[in-house]
């Protein structure tokens, strides 16, 4: 008889059904068609997003520890878990912690690294961006054109993330491609100084999240004066807004995979 093997898919989650499809689904199909042997499920870090799925839409998904018991109860002995978060900050803190407490109840259990990790994911992230936004958005620095992604931000250590990524960008000749984040280092106001000298025209606004759930909608698109496409109007740059997360890419698709290999090979 065949062993099972699961592969437990965790996101942060979001109450969006249509961004939900697009983008956590998305992925998780991406990676069911690559692991055809493995039996691909669901979990959320974010328990108030499971909170008001269950309570608006009755639908019910697990938490970190839950999805992996699940797979306890139901035989499955090989275990490859694939977090979908950007950094290595809190919420992969949780999923790795719960790894951990379980790391004793299945003959095999492996986790993959986030998005940005190591030196080299940070050459595979923007070749990435090449492909998904630059060649779509960017085709001429010279324009008055400018990509601003933005991030969510953190006071974990692992906001550093969003500084070494802009500072890869430049080192790459990206010089009108920046990224900021919501609650973390660099703030709008950091951006906007750092983009001052430029006198842009026109700015692409995207997340760097793997949703384009309520920050994209509210802090990057938001018609209050504190939003991101508010500051640049008030700068006087048009604005154009891109609601599409970063699980809708296929590039990024591809990135999880490629960190899902990492940890079966490794």
């Amino acid at each position: 008889m065949m062993e099972k093997k699961g592969i437990l898919v965790i996101s942060f989650g979001t109450s969006y059904k249509e961004t939900r499809k697009k983008t956590i689904e998305a992925v998780e199909k991406a990676i069911a068609g690559r692991f055809s042997g493995y039996e691909v499920r669901r979990a959320f870090t974010s328990k108030m997003i499971i909170k008001k799925l269950k309570e608006r839409d009755g639908i019910h998904i697990d938490y970190i520890d839950e999805g992996l018991q699940h797979f306890i109860d139901d035989g499955v002995k090989d275990v490859l878990v694939v977090p979908t978060h950007i950094m290595n900050g809190t919420e992969y803190d949780f999923v790795s912690h719960y790894v951990y407490n379980f790391r004793d109840k299945f003959d095999s259990l492996r986790i993959s690294t986030p998005l940005l990790t190591a030196e080299e994911d940070y050459d595979d992230v923007i070749e990435a961006i090449e492909k998904s936004y630059v060649n779509r958005f960017f085709k001429d620095s010279s324009n008055g054109t400018a990509i601003v992604f933005m991030g969510h931000g953190s006071e974990h250590f692992a906001n550093a993330t969003y500084s070494q990524l802009q500072l890869k960008l430049m080192s790459l000749g990206y010089e009108h491609i920046y990224v900021t984040t919501v609650e973390g280092f660099p703030t709008f106001d950091d951006t906007l100084g750092f983009m001052a000298p430029h006198k842009y025209s026109k700015i692409i606004l995207a997340p760097f999240m793997l949703v384009a759930g309520d920050h994209a909608v509210n802090d990057m698109a938001g018609d209050d004066e504190g939003s991101l496409k508010s500051k640049f109007i008030a700068s006087g740059c048009d604005v154009q807004c891109v609601f599409e997360g970063l699980g809708e890419q296929k590039a990024f698709q591809q990135l999880f995979i490629k960190h899902a290999e990492k940890a079966l090979n490794d």
